[in-house]
């Protein structure tokens, strides 16, 4: 009788448990494909927009570019060889760079970092970890944010 009674309160225990973490959810999920979501990621001055064809990063007043459909390892992490603009704002100067992009997705969290090889001053200089939220909209400050990746020549 007692399991009886028992199974009967656990079901409808579970129901409310299930709606309650979607209530309290925004609903948003990372699609998990073993790839980088596509889409906005945003953070407190750093922000990513993945495509199909390109990932577009900010970091403060900087910008950068790597290739999009980006495979993530059994573990979540990545990393790429890219290019970046080290002096984008308030007037683009100076040429792109050569850069690595090293990343760790986590849920809807993705902690990236990136050394830029900056052939202009001659030396290395290392951006970030930043912490970016699949879904979230970047808070950029006083910079500005391209809301896609520029096409350059």
């Amino acid at each position: 009788m007692q399991s009886a009674l028992l199974a009967r309160m656990t079901v409808p225990a579970i129901l409310v448990a299930g709606l309650l973490t979607a209530a309290c959810s925004d609903g948003l999920q990372v699609p998990s494909t073993g790839h980088l979501a596509l889409g906005t990621w945003g953070g407190d001055n750093a922000a990513v927009i993945a495509t199909d064809s390109v990932t577009h990063v900010h970091i403060g007043c900087t910008f950068g570019d790597l290739p999009g459909g980006i495979v993530l390892d059994a573990g979540g992490r990545f990393t790429l060889d890219g290019s970046y603009v080290l002096r984008a704002y308030p007037v683009m100067v100076g040429p792109s760079l050569p850069a690595q992009f090293s990343g760790l997705v986590s849920g809807r969290t993705l902690t990236l970092a990136i050394a830029v090889n900056d052939t202009v001053q001659k030396k290395l200089v290392a951006l970030g970890p930043v912490t970016v939220v699949y879904g979230r909209l970047p808070s950029m400050g006083p910079c500005p944010i391209c809301l896609v990746p520029r096409r350059r020549p």
